[in-house]
């Protein structure tokens, strides 16, 4: 029997741990053709399976360990678990959050009775910083996933899946990747049981650390990841956690912020919960794997990891669930510009189709723009608006992929401007917190002069920017050594064909 497996099974987590249900998704399975079941960490106490991995380790640490006291580094869920771990066993806890960590996670943190230290932009920062702490208090570091008590306490969430269902129903279950504890210890407990059970990891396009790693078996390290899963926003998987994925893990899939945003709608529609980013991915990474496979009448187990969800995120949640759930298009079209144009287009084009946003911009005495939203089912019907865009003589694009169209271009008025020369676009990530504009500005010259700029909350510990730059042309080098010298990250967008059209 596999160590971790054994360890799993001599797990010191009930004590604080809720052995969770699987709940029935009545309207997936119907909308799915198979049988999903959410397991439910989310009803956990502090709304994530990081309490089993915390409180398993903590609580078998040594006397001279405990008097000491524990140290972590985490942006929300391992924090709270490692803070209500120590509580509860009534020792010291030390939590290093980033600077950009919003307050109702700080809070949360420390009304359990720990210690924060902020510190830096990012968990990378505040992970560093934790290390240099640990080594000045001898405090015991609490890492996130890379610890093998830690993965037995996650891995705890297999052996009651193992417990709910039987090995004939269960096809397989899906569970997300951030470092890989979770699905580490699932993996390794089911496979060690029931081989036949598969185990598919899922991961966000943008932070798909442990993809890449398998991939080139060897550990990739990201140089950046994606912030609306901050769940599992992890640059770096772990050494044991990277071995126990090679041996057990089936496959993983990759989803994208679209999906993820359409999987909140769908748990919260048969739970009447509102899951975190990272607590959806396991449902989006069934209905991706659902329909690549053809897959009908199979037992599917979803990881429902956490809750803690950022009441400012919701509206950009709802808002990319609809085009997650393929139900709405977005498309570049250029039109004559001419009396009677805008109408013929609406009355051929529109006609019967709901809009869900229209922006109009006057290009030239010649063309206009559009930028129109429809209400439609995309695969079905995506190819049709196409042809009748263009059979009616205009120059259409789909831009519904497009990631800088639905953050920024679909919001902005004003359109396109003859009065800025040699105009650069660059995409930014800011920290939320205050000074980071003015830590911006600081480093442009006088004559870099901006020709625009947007900005939208989306609720994460970072911030997108769409800025424009007025650059003379000898002094671009000098200007994007500028921007290194931030360490912010950034994006040259100027030859991007949304920008293009609309600014």
């Amino acid at each position: 029997m596999d160590n971790i497996t054994r360890l799993i099974l001599t797990a010191r987590v009930y004590d604080i741990v809720k052995e969770t249900p699987l709940t029935h998704a009545v309207n997936l399975s119907k909308k799915l053709n198979n049988k999903i079941l959410l397991k439910r960490e989310d009803l956990q106490d502090v709304f994530s399976f990081k309490i089993r991995g915390a409180y398993n380790k903590i609580s078998q640490l040594s006397q001279k360990e405990k008097e000491k006291g524990v140290i972590c580094a985490s942006a929300g869920n391992h924090a709270q678990g490692v803070a209500l771990s120590a509580k509860s066993i009534g020792i010291k806890a030390t939590i290093v959050m980033p600077e950009t960590t919003p307050n109702i996670k700080i809070n949360a943190v420390k009304r359990h009775g720990a210690e924060v230290v902020l510190k830096g932009d990012n968990y990378s920062e505040a992970s560093d910083y934790s290390k240099i702490l640990t080594k000045e208090t001898g405090m015991t570091y609490i890492h996130p996933f890379d610890d093998e008590l830690v993965i037995a306490g996650q891995g705890t969430i297999g052996h009651e899946i193992i417990k709910q269902t039987t090995k004939e129903d269960l096809f397989a279950v899906f569970v997300p990747i951030g470092g890989g504890g979770l699905i580490a210890g699932i993996a390794t407990f089911i496979k060690n049981i029931y081989s036949n059970i598969k185990i598919i990891g899922v991961e966000p396009e943008d932070s798909n650390a442990m993809y890449l790693s398998i991939k080139e078996n060897r550990k990739v390290v990201l140089n950046r990841v994606g912030i609306f899963a901050d769940g599992v926003a992890v640059k770096e998987i772990g050494d044991i956690t990277f071995e126990k994925t090679k041996q057990y893990v089936d496959d993983i899939i990759l989803v994208d912020t679209d999906d993820i945003a359409s999987s909140i709608k769908d748990i919260y529609y048969d739970t009447r919960n509102i899951v975190e980013p990272a607590g959806a991915l396991a449902v989006a990474g069934i209905k991706k794997y659902v329909k690549k496979y053809s897959l009908t009448n199979k037992t599917l187990v979803a990881i429902n990891s956490g809750a803690n969800m950022n009441f400012d995120r919701l509206s950009f949640v709802a808002e990319r669930a609809v085009i997650g759930e393929k139900r709405e298009a977005l498309y570049a079209v250029k039109i004559p510009e001419k009396p009677g144009e805008f109408k013929r287009f609406c009355e051929q084009v529109v006609k019967d189709k709901n809009v869900s946003e229209f922006h109009y911009r006057l290009s030239s005495r010649d063309e206009a723009y559009l930028l129109v939203g429809l209400t439609i089912d995309y695969e079905k019907e995506n190819d049709e608006m196409l042809h009748r865009m263009k059979k009616m003589g205009y120059y259409a694009m789909d831009i519904t992929p497009n990631e800088l169209v639905k953050n920024h271009i679909r919001y902005m008025v004003g359109g396109k401007t003859h009065l800025v020369e040699n105009e650069l676009l660059y995409h930014f990530r800011f920290p939320e917190r205050s000074g980071a504009l003015m830590k911006f500005l600081s480093h442009m010259k006088e004559n870099w002069n901006i020709s625009l700029f947007h900005y939208k909350r989306h609720g994460g510990e970072f911030g997108r920017v769409l800025v424009g730059f007025e650059i003379p042309k000898n002094e671009k080098k000098e200007f994007e050594s500028s921007l290194d010298k931030l360490q912010y990250d950034y994006t040259d967008e100027s030859t991007n064909i949304a920008c293009r059209l609309f600014l």
